[in-house]
């Protein structure tokens, strides 16, 4: 077997070998990863989780998402924006999170730069930047799996452009292959779009 190809689950499907590690990445490389996601607090959760887990791994923050929704009210835009020095201490304090202060203080600069825009607006700029599918190739192993493109080069240089932290051109594609902008299930994968 090559190294990088679709491999087979408890279940005997074929999935990407990177979710096969524990129960907790079958369930989410199955139902979440690559799916579409809408909507601006939703967007604004993703991105503000693809910037706490840049240097440590995608299921150290997928084990702790639900503390860090309770933590930043739901990544309701509106709240977090109001969010004070009190509590910027609570979240320094809370085990439920990451606690890193350049990446909270991120989270709640980018709450009230996002606050000031119209409803849809994140969610329009971040989709602007989907490519067009047909254009891209399916990946075949891991191997075939960029960790930057284009795409999120230039979404990166967008988001910073509006004033947003944390969102660096690798941390711009991780959001795009989770928010389904990009497909980059393996071509054998059980859970790969279909064409």
């Amino acid at each position: 077997m090559s190294e990088g190809l679709a491999v087979a689950g408890p279940d005997g499907a074929l999935r990407c070998p990177w979710a096969l590690s524990t129960p907790d990445y079958v369930t989410y490389h199955d139902e979440e990863w690559g799916r579409p996601v809408h909507g601006d607090d939703a967007l604004f959760e993703r991105l503000s989780l693809e910037a706490f887990q840049s240097g440590l791994s995608w299921i150290t923050i997928l084990r702790r998402r639900p503390g860090f929704r309770t933590a930043f009210a739901g990544f309701e835009i509106a709240k977090v924006a109001t969010f004070t020095d009190t509590d910027k201490d609570r979240l320094l304090t809370d085990p439920g999170i990451i606690r890193n202060r350049a990446k909270i203080d991120a989270t709640l600069a980018n709450a009230r730069v996002l606050a000031d825009w119209a409803a849809g607006d994140l969610d329009e700029l971040i989709w602007s930047f989907a490519p067009d599918p047909a254009t891209r190739p399916v990946p075949k192993t891991l191997a075939d799996v960029p960790p930057v493109t284009p795409e999120s080069t230039a979404l990166s240089k967008a988001l910073k452009k509006k004033g947003l932290r944390f969102v660096g051109p690798t941390t711009a594609y991780a959001l795009m292959q989770a928010c389904g902008l990009v497909d980059d299930h393996l071509a054998s994968c059980v859970a790969r779009s279909a064409p």
